[in-house]
C-alpha cells in the first residue's frame, strides 16, 4: 500500500505544474504576438514611407515636366492665352502607360494615376497692387484706382464691396513698420482669414484674386469675365463675355488691339497685359489608397528660366472619394 501510493506524485504539484505549464505557454504567446505586431509595423511604416517618397518624386517630375512646357512655350513668342498648349489639362493617366514603350520596365509597382493642370496666375487680381510704397523710409498706402477694382470685383462676384477695405487695410497693418503689433503678412489667398476675412468670403475669391511677390497685370488674354468688368469702369459682365468669346477665337495680339475693342468704357483703371509671368501649377496623384495635391508658383523669367516661387501639400486624403 505504501509503495503504491508514493508512485504518483500528490495533486497540488500536478496542480502547479499546470499552471507552470499555462503560464509558459501565455508568456511565449505574448512574446510572439508582440514581435508579429512588431514585424508588421515596421512593414507598414516601410510601405509608407516607400509610397511617400515615390509620391514625391512622381509630383516633382510632373512640374518639371510643366516647367518644360511653359518654357516651349514662351520660345514660340505667342501672347499668353487659353488657346496655347499649357493650358490644355492633362486628364488622369496611369503612369506605367507612358512606359509601355520601355520593355526593361517590369509594371510590378504600385498603380498611380496622374493629373495636373496649369493655370495662369495673372488671369487673377493681384492683390498686392493695393499697396504701394514711394519711399522705404515713407509707410505703405492704399492705391485708390487699385482699391476701386478691387472693389467692383467683390460686387461682380457677389461679395460686399467692404470685403475690399479690410483686405486693403489688412494688407497696410501686415506691412506697418511696428513689426511687433502687425499681423502675418499673407502668402496665399487662404491666409486672408488672418486679416478678418470670413472663410466664405475667401473661398469665393479664390478663382478671382492671387497674392504675387509684386505688382503685376492682368492678363487679359486669360482673365474670366468678372475681372475683365472689373479692370475696366463700366463694363457690364455681357460686355465683358463677349470679349471673352472673341479672344476664343483669336486672342488679342496686343494691348492696342484690346483698347480698341473697350474704346467705349473708360477709364480703364487697372493695368492689362497680353503676356504673363507667373503661373500656378497643379498636379494631383492618386497611389494606391491615397490622393495627394500639391499647388506651385512658377515665374517666368525673361531669359526662359523657370523659377519655383512656392510648392505646398494642398490635400493628402488617405481614401479615395474621401
Amino acid at each position: 500500500m505504501n509503495r503504491r501510493t508514493s508512485s504518483h506524485p500528490p495533486r497540488r504539484q500536478r496542480g502547479a505544474a499546470l499552471l507552470t505549464a499555462m503560464i509558459i505557454v501565455t508568456l511565449v504567446a505574448t512574446l510572439a504576438s508582440a514581435m508579429v505586431w512588431q514585424q508588421w509595423r515596421a512593414v507598414q511604416v516601410e510601405s509608407a514611407e516607400r509610397a511617400r517618397a515615390q509620391a514625391a518624386w512622381i509630383l516633382s517630375g510632373a512640374l518639371d515636366f510643366a516647367r518644360l512646357i511653359l518654357r516651349e512655350d514662351q520660345k514660340s513668342g505667342k501672347v499668353t492665352a487659353l488657346t496655347e498648349p499649357w493650358a490644355t489639362p492633362l486628364a488622369e493617366s496611369r503612369l506605367s502607360t507612358f512606359l509601355a514603350i520601355d520593355k526593361s520596365n517590369a509594371d510590378d509597382g504600385p498603380e498611380a494615376f496622374l493629373s495636373g493642370t496649369i493655370a495662369d496666375a495673372q488671369a487673377r487680381y493681384n492683390l498686392t497692387n493695393l499697396v504701394t510704397r514711394t519711399d522705404a523710409a515713407m509707410p505703405p498706402t492704399v492705391d485708390k484706382n487699385e482699391l476701386e477694382t478691387l472693389q467692383r470685383l467683390c460686387l461682380n462676384v457677389g461679395l460686399d464691396a467692404g470685403i475690399a477695405d479690410r483686405i486693403a487695410a489688412g494688407l497696410i497693418s501686415a506691412l506697418a513698420a511696428s513689426s511687433g503689433a502687425a499681423p502675418l503678412q499673407p502668402q496665399s489667398v487662404a491666409q486672408l482669414r488672418w486679416l478678418g476675412i470670413d472663410a466664405a468670403a475667401v473661398q469665393t475669391l479664390q478663382g478671382y484674386v492671387v497674392l504675387l511677390p509684386g505688382p503685376t497685370e492682368i492678363n487679359v488674354n486669360t482673365a474670366p469675365k468678372e475681372v475683365l468688368a472689373a479692370a475696366i469702369k463700366g463694363m457690364d459682365p455681357a460686355s465683358a463675355e463677349r470679349l471673352v468669346q472673341m479672344r476664343q477665337r483669336a486672342p488679342f495680339r496686343d494691348l492696342k488691339s484690346f483698347t480698341d475693342e473697350v474704346a467705349g468704357f473708360a477709364p480703364i483703371t487697372a493695368k492689362l497685359n497680353v503676356r504673363s509671368s507667373f503661373f500656378e501649377v497643379r498636379g494631383r496623384l492618386r497611389l494606391i489608397d491615397r490622393v495627394l495635391v500639391e499647388r506651385s508658383l512658377v515665374q517666368r523669367l525673361p531669359n526662359g528660366q523657370i523659377t519655383v516661387l512656392l510648392r505646398e501639400r494642398i490635400a493628402s486624403l488617405e481614401q479615395v472619394g474621401t
